[in-house]
């Protein structure tokens, strides 16, 4: 293992969204796990703060919040805001201006759409491409360009800045080719933070609740629901749904916080999604799913289930009633487990090569 180093991580830790939260978390104890003393630092935007607010409080845009879910999505915000203030955090400082960061030997960028040039309200600071850090190096682990695509390589000055990365890793091949047209390099393809650092996400199963399922996303079609709704029913399964209103659902638990999220996901028979963080979930707690991808996440859902060869866990509006069943049914195949096992290997020897 690399000598012990400062480390700084630079994500997106303050978003009030489960997915980024873990991986945040995941990635900050798993390298102190290692012997760095890791930290996440805290850059600060009120511009990205009012962006954040306001979607956690009508998250399911362009389906209209109800008002009598107004309190309910403000208290699940207070938790994340609890949950944000007992992470290991640096001195804050601005985004715009990095002036202010703490000096470390490291700065690793990712996980999470640290790239991505479509994001509402992060797309294009310089911060997540290097800019102005005070470190002695700089690499990425599982960054993203989410579901920004493009034929052409990047502009020059956005491939410049990434120029000066000794090492990079990426979560999905869209990021991979982008970084490789730029770059002209192959960067390494690792495991999203929460499959790297499982220990840190799961939770033991609470025993006697079996018997329920996990609906995890919002705007799912018509098709999906049905579908999922027909083999609760058959099997007498009781779904909840963390964090959003699905109606559809026997259950909603819109005031959900990261902590009774994970614990959730382990008490589940099976997980329903359209989110990248719902496969992870369920694949880190050995879960059987089904993820109908919506358009802004098909790159990176898609990307996963390649990625560890779960291929049959993403249905589309063709797939019968009967894959829905065995999917939702049938254990995860041992190929699964063995392949996301091979992925965290290659993994932990990338980070060992990076902070050498």
């Amino acid at each position: 293992m690399p000598r012990s180093q400062k480390v700084g991580i630079l994500t997106f830790h303050r978003c009030i969204n489960y997915g980024s939260y873990w991986q945040a978390r995941a990635i900050v104890e798993g390298l102190r796990q290692r012997g760095h003393e890791a930290v996440l630092l805290d850059h600060q935007s009120n511009q990205v703060n009012r962006a954040e607010w306001k979607c956690a409080l009508r998250p399911t845009l362009p389906t209209p919040t109800l008002r009598s879910d107004y309190p309910l999505y403000a208290a699940k915000a207070r938790k994340f805001f609890e949950a944000f203030a007992s992470l290991p955090l640096s001195r804050p400082f601005s985004i715009e201006d990095p002036a202010d960061m703490e000096p470390v030997d490291v700065v690793l960028v990712g996980s999470d759409e640290v790239w991505n040039f479509y994001h509402p309200w992060y797309a294009g600071y310089p911060l997540f491409f290097g800019e102005g850090l005070k470190a002695k190096r700089l690499v990425s682990y599982a960054a993203s360009f989410g579901n920004y695509q493009t034929k052409s390589p990047l502009e020059e000055k956005w491939a410049s800045r990434l120029r000066r990365f000794t090492a990079i890793g990426v979560r999905d091949e869209n990021s991979r080719r982008l970084i490789q047209e730029s770059l002209n390099l192959d960067p390494a393809l690792v495991l999203d933070p929460c499959l790297q650092f499982d220990t840190v996400c799961r939770r033991e199963p609470i025993k006697g609740r079996r018997n329920q399922a996990v609906v995890y996303g919002h705007g799912f079609p018509n098709w999906y629901m049905r579908s999922v709704r027909a083999w609760a029913d058959a099997r007498g399964v009781h779904l909840i749904s963390l964090g959003y209103r699905n109606e559809w659902a026997d259950e909603q638990r819109l005031t959900t916080g990261p902590e009774e999220f994970a614990q959730a996901m382990a008490n589940a028979r099976a997980v329903a999604t359209n989110f990248f963080h719902g496969c992870v979930f369920a694949l880190l707690n050995a879960k059987p799913f089904v993820c109908a991808p919506s358009e802004y996440r098909s790159n990176k859902v898609a990307a996963l289930v390649a990625t560890v060869g779960a291929h049959d866990h993403l249905v589309t509006q063709e797939a019968p009633q009967a894959h829905f069943d065995r999917a939702l049914d049938e254990p995860l195949s041992s190929t699964i487990h063995i392949r996301i096992d091979e992925l965290r290997r290659r993994s932990t020897d990338y980070l060992d090569h990076a902070f050498k």
